[in-house]
């Protein structure tokens, strides 16, 4: 059986269980507020210009405004101002922020078809579960060599999705995602410029399109993620099949399993556990920034790849910045929206701390670990005292979830900044 049969079975038939179904609505609600806060950013903006410009019937909602434009446009709006913060989701097994592209494909694909919450929930599940086994499969080498997970996997990902809302059968779902697998597309090296937030939208939009041209009677090859020339050999993935990562579809639910990440930063993650030992170690022992010395940061070998900008001179270039993220950190004892506006940026106790920061690959860090998650930070002050800490995650992961006072002040955060 192809990947795309599997797939496409998974879509038409998969029975969603109750946890699965709990963590989607938390992170359908999440979403939806960082989507509201990056409604107002420039990026955002732009995109909805040129969908009231050339966008279709106004058949869908855009979040944060008035409009309502075609599907693929409102996708394409709603996904881009989900990831404009970097304050959206991330999943350690797909290498991806998951919910930007599944929920802003999922929410006019549900308008389109008058689907309950209920069945947006559950067709959110199934775009996340076929995104982690492409992430099984594909990372880490896909990531590596510069593809943008969250627009790759993110695309397949969000044409499972509309093609579960839509009430496809399994053969027209596996050329949904068959037509989705060509769509797939976005680079790391667009990190820190307003294309990253533009991959999330495009993801959601292209999955749209897909499912919306797969209803049309477009055909595609049943072996667009496995053939020889599939997907997963022109994306440079691990392994070239899905083995035994397709055979738990329906068995295992990595969202319970290995669950998502909610960021209570917003930043890359990869900044997330160094921000969260920072503000621990400057909270535990009262220093301040012109007490620092030096802060060394010791991270996985795929950690300098994303962030990529030391001397960062834009917010968004700021959010791929662990230099500029831990500076934040020590000097203020927040990291938030507001870190990288235009006051946050030019903050000089901030950039007087940046050439004392330093970041190199320490090979004893990420092994056996995910890509990002681990950091050895060491701070010395100018007094001769020195702290050193091995951290693994932060706040906001699996394993140190969010409360829900923390969900609801980051919600109310974000939403107020557009409503």
């Amino acid at each position: 059986m192809s990947a795309l049969s599997t797939f496409g079975e998974f879509v038409s038939s998969a029975v969603v269980p109750a946890a699965a179904r709990d963590a989607a609505r938390d992170a359908v609600l999440d979403t939806v507020g960082v989507a509201l806060a990056g409604s107002v950013e420039p990026v955002a903006r732009r995109v909805r210009d040129v969908a009231r410009a050339e966008g279709g019937a106004p058949r869908c909602g855009v979040l944060g405004v008035a409009d309502r434009t075609g599907a693929g446009w409102a996708a394409l709006a709603n996904g881009t101002a989900a990831h404009a913060h970097d304050f959206d989701d991330m999943c350690f097994v797909s290498m991806a922020h998951p919910s930007a592209p599944l929920v802003a494909a999922g929410l006019p694909a549900a308008e389109l078809a008058g689907a309950s919450g209920t069945a947006l929930l559950d067709a959110y599940c199934v775009g996340f579960e076929i995104e982690a086994v492409l992430g099984r499969v594909m990372n880490p080498t896909h990531y590596e060599q510069g593809w943008h997970a969250t627009a790759t996997l993110g695309t397949i990902g969000a044409a499972a999705t509309v093609a579960r809302l839509l009430g496809q059968d399994a053969r027209t779902a596996a050329r949904s995602m068959a037509i989705a697998a060509s769509e797939a597309s976005g680079l790391k090296e667009s990190f820190g410029t307003m294309v990253k937030p533009l991959q999330a939208g495009l993801a959601a939009r292209n999955g749209v399109l897909a499912v919306l041209l797969a209803e049309a009677g477009l055909t595609a090859s049943d072996r667009a993620i496995d053939g020889p020339q599939g997907l997963l050999v022109a994306m440079q993935a691990r392994r070239h099949e899905l083995g035994d990562a397709g055979a738990g579809l329906g068995r295992v639910w990595e969202i319970v399993d290995s669950g998502i990440t909610v960021k209570l930063y917003p930043s890359c993650a990869g900044t997330h556990p160094t921000i969260d030992t920072l503000l621990d170690l400057r909270a535990e022992h009262r220093f301040v920034a012109d007490q620092v010395e030096q802060v060394e940061i010791g991270v996985d070998a795929v950690t300098p790849t994303v962030l990529i900008h030391d001397r960062p001179t834009s917010g968004l270039e700021g959010k791929f910045s662990l230099h500029f993220c831990a500076a934040a950190a020590v000097a203020r004892g927040r990291v938030d929206i507001e870190t990288f506006e235009t006051a946050g940026l030019a903050d000089p106790v901030i950039h007087a701390l940046l050439p004392r920061i330093t970041m190199r690959v320490d090979p004893s860090v990420g092994v056996e670990q995910p890509p990002l998650t681990e950091a050895v930070v060491t701070v010395r002050l100018v007094d001769g005292r020195s702290f050193e800490r091995r951290v693994r995650g932060a706040r906001g992961y699996p394993g140190r979830p969010p409360t829900a006072a923390e969900l609801d002040r980051k919600f109310r955060g974000c939403a107020e900044r557009a409503v």
